[in-house]
C-alpha cells in the first residue's frame, strides 16, 4: 500500500510518534508511527513503506512545532 499524504496524518500524531520518526534517522516508519497512520486514516502501513524526500523535507520544516 502506498502511504497516505504527510499532510493528512502527520498534524494528528501523538508528540511520542513525532519524536519516534525524528529521532530514527531512518525513512523506514516504525511501529508506533504506523500505528497511529492507521488509526489517523484507515490505511494499513506496511513495515516497507517509507517516508519519500518531500516527506522527509516537510517533517524538517515540522520539527519546531513537536516541541
Amino acid at each position: 500500500m502506498t502511504l497516505p499524504p504527510i499532510h493528512d496524518w502527520w498534524p494528528h500524531l501523538s508528540v511520542d510518534a513525532r519524536h519516534e520518526l525524528l529521532e530514527s534517522g531512518s525513512p523506514h516508519l516504525g511501529d508506533t508511527v504506523r500505528k497511529e497512520i492507521r488509526e489517523i486514516t484507515g490505511a494499513v502501513v506496511g513495515k516497507k513503506e517509507e517516508l519519500t524526500e518531500d516527506d522527509v523535507a516537510f517533517v524538517r520544516t515540522q520539527i519546531e512545532s513537536v516541541d
